[in-house]
Parts: C-alpha cells; sequence; structure tokens
C-alpha cells in the first residue's frame, strides 16, 4: 500500500531467478507512454544492459491493458522539436529493446495500441492472453503510425502490416498470431506459465551463447543473404573458440550437462 501523499511509480521492476520483470504501472491511463515513463524505461534498460545477474527480461504490464500508445493528453500543442524529441525518445527505447543482450519477452495481457503495439513488435519474443488485441490506429485520429510501422513491419508481413496501418482496425491475438507478431497465444490464467516455460528454456543455455546470437539475429536480417553468410560465418567462427561452446560440444560427446560459465 502507497504511503499518503505518495504516488506510484510509472515502471515497477523485479528480479526473479535471473529474470528481469518490467512492469508498466499507469493502468488508470492504460499505461500509456508518457514522457516520464519513456524515461524510466531508457533508465532501466541501460542499467540491464550491463547487469550480468540477468539472463531475460519480462516486459509486463498493471491492470486490463497492456499499453494503449503515447499519452494523448501530452501531446496537445506542443512544439516542433517537442514533438521530435518525444518520438526521438520512443524510438530510442523500442531500439534499447532490440539491442539489449539479454532476451525480451512481452507478456500481453490486453490490449496493445499504437505505441503499444510497437512495444510488442520491438520485444525479441510475446506471448499473448486470448483476450489481448492489437490495433495501429493513427490513422483514425490523423496521426499515421509511422514510428510504430518500424518494427511492425519488420515483424510481420508487408501487407498484413499495411492492412493494420491504414484501417486501424483491431487484431485478436489469434491473428496476431496467424500473422506473427506474437509467439504464443494462451489462456489468460496460463500467461505466466507460458512466459515461465520460454525463459525457463533460454535460462538453460550459456548466456554468452544467447548473447552473441541475439545480436548476429538483428545484424544478418539488414544483409542480403551473401552477406548474411559473411557475418555469420564470422560470428560462428568467434562463437566456436568461447570457452562455453567448447565445454557444451565436450558434454555432448561425453554424454554429461555442461557447466556454463558465461566465457
Amino acid at each position: 500500500m502507497q504511503p499518503t501523499g505518495t504516488r506510484a511509480p510509472v515502471l515497477l521492476s523485479e528480479l526473479r531467478e535471473e529474470v528481469l520483470y518490467l512492469t508498466l504501472n499507469r493502468p488508470e491511463k492504460r499505461n500509456a507512454l508518457s514522457q516520464e515513463l519513456l524515461q524510466g524505461l531508457y533508465g532501466k534498460l541501460e542499467e540491464i544492459a550491463a547487469n550480468t545477474q540477468v539472463r531475460v527480461v519480462v516486459l509486463a504490464a498493471q491492470g486490463p491493458a497492456f499499453c494503449a500508445g503515447h499519452d494523448l493528453s501530452e501531446m496537445l500543442g506542443c512544439s516542433e522539436d517537442a514533438y521530435r524529441e518525444l518520438f526521438a525518445l520512443c524510438s530510442t527505447v523500442m531500439r534499447q529493446l532490440r539491442a539489449l543482450p539479454q532476451p525480451v519477452i512481452a507478456r500481453v495481457q490486453g490490449m496493445a495500441t499504437a505505441a503499444g503495439c510497437q512495444l510488442v513488435a520491438a520485444c525479441d519474443l510475446a506471448v499473448a492472453a486470448d483476450t489481448a488485441t492489437f490495433a495501429t490506429p493513427g490513422v483514425k485520429i490523423g496521426l499515421f503510425c509511422t514510428t510504430p510501422m518500424v518494427p511492425l513491419v519488420r515483424t510481420i508481413p508487408p501487407r498484413f502490416a499495411l492492412e493494420m496501418l491504414l484501417t486501424g482496425k483491431p487484431i485478436s491475438a489469434q491473428q496476431a498470431f496467424a500473422w506473427g507478431l506474437v509467439n504464443r497465444v494462451v489462456p489468460p490464467h496460463q500467461l505466466d506459465a507460458a512466459i515461465e516455460e520460454l525463459t525457463d528454456a533460454i535460462r538453460a543455455s550459456s548466456p554468452l551463447t544467447v548473447r552473441i546470437g541475439k545480436q548476429a539475429f538483428y545484424d544478418q536480417l539488414a544483409l542480403d543473404e551473401a552477406h548474411a553468410y559473411e557475418r555469420a560465418t564470422e560470428v560462428m567462427t568467434q562463437n566456436a573458440l568461447c570457452h562455453d561452446a567448447q565445454e557444451g560440444m565436450s558434454a555432448f560427446v561425453h554424454k554429461r550437462r555442461p557447466t556454463w560459465t558465461g566465457q
């Protein structure tokens, strides 16, 4: 319970067995991304990147909505510089999620719209309750979801992304799964178990190998096939020289459990 006269933080952080839960905590505003919340995410993601005790990040939200996008009440009548600063900060946070050494899983318990849908698309993996919905409805209020479009079109096929962007209509969790926006759809009461299954599987592998693999995955996406193979060959060569790779191969050959050192 909050002491009288104090306000709950807009972002909660809790480390549970190497899994860092970041929880958007503006349920009364449908977890809209205010300047304060974006700044909080930026600072916390900076900390997480340097924290070797964190193996996986789960991005969650309080209340019935996951995230309603930007806080429109803060956006009326702003200057050009203020708008540019806001959208640049939001874009930086989205890029941080991709650049983070640790995998990030979105835990989507409710609607994710506009920059909230962007947030889901920017995470590495996503698990949604079967009651969740997704939309990029900016076109309906005269503000096209141009920055949410960036990770969306890199996550789902372009024609599906453009349908969402041009119509602004919400799609169901089942449709989001069919299009590739989320990895799994489960009943709400199974959401935590599905998240835990993924985090346990990731934590079972070498943290160094996971870090190398995540970075290489996004690096090669921007390359044509020939250059992607060149990049992958170099990364895999350097990976093979690491202690954990030698340990993993040895453990497999000798039929024993590997002991990871993160080196």
